[in-house]
């Protein structure tokens, strides 16, 4: 079962606004029904079940989705830029080759997604889960995270250089080749994360937390600000005793 409810233009939701004001909600459709929907410049839905859905190649620029499920949904090259999701869970989740560029992801269960090869410049992820995450060869130009857990995920050659990071926890990420020059960490977590090639020079990491580092990861660091409990924290995981 599901609903389509028509609302006035000038009604507003208490998430976010939405334009045409149409809405299906309550629904799992299939695909066929999406393109229909779609179709009819239907671009808002609520609640709505896709798991295990193969979307691929669809055509969903500008649609906003509230709280629905994508659960080992396969988005394999869709069009997604300025998609609007809020609440939804999609673990284990396809979107490779994507274009999710100005997307923006606020409140999501992202955990296990595939990102490989997509577009995401500018895209927004604020509050998500994304543990076991593979964003691998992603186009990323602007992309920003907050508040969000990144532990376990592959984030190789990814560049935050100059970026303010917010209580991102990149603890046991694979953070090979990104680029960290000159980012302030605010909050956060770097425990037992993969930095071979990383780099940090006039990074400001005062605040996150940097322990299980091995003595070959320290070279990463070179340039990098730390505090004294830090280094004194890091000396005594290596065995050294601090006076």
């Amino acid at each position: 079962m599901h609903t389509r409810r028509l609302q006035a233009a000038s009604q507003t939701t208490s998430a976010m606004p939405h334009d045409p004001a149409t809405t299906i909600s309550d629904a799992s459709p299939s695909r066929e029904q999406l393109e229909q929907y779609l179709a009819q410049a239907v671009r808002h839905f609520s609640n709505c079940d896709f798991s295990g859905a193969d979307l691929s190649r669809l055509d969903l620029q500008s649609c906003t989705f509230e709280r629905c499920v994508f659960s080992e949904a396969v988005l394999y090259a869709c069009k997604l830029s300025h998609s609007k999701w809020l609440r939804c869970r999609a673990g284990e989740a396809d979107f490779e080759a994507a274009d999710l560029v100005d997307a923006q992801f606020q409140g999501c269960d992202l955990n296990n997604t595939k990102w490989r090869r997509a577009k995401l410049a500018s895209a927004s992820f604020r509050g998500c889960k994304l543990t076991g995450a593979s964003f691998e060869e992603v186009s990323h130009l602007g992309a920003a995270f907050e508040d969000c857990l990144l532990v376990g995920a592959d984030l190789r050659g990814f560049s935050f250089r100059k970026a303010e990071l917010k209580n991102l926890d990149f603890s046991d990420a694979d953070l090979s080749g990104c680029d960290f020059r000159d980012a302030v960490f605010e909050g956060g977590s770097l425990r037992d994360a993969i930095l071979k090639l990383a780099k940090f020079d006039n990074a400001d990491l005062r605040s996150a937390e940097i322990g299980g580092m091995k003595l070959n990861d320290t070279r990463m660091f070179r340039g990098a600000v730390i505090s004294h409990a830090q280094a004194a924290s890091v000396l005594r995981e290596m065995g050294l005793v601090v006076m």
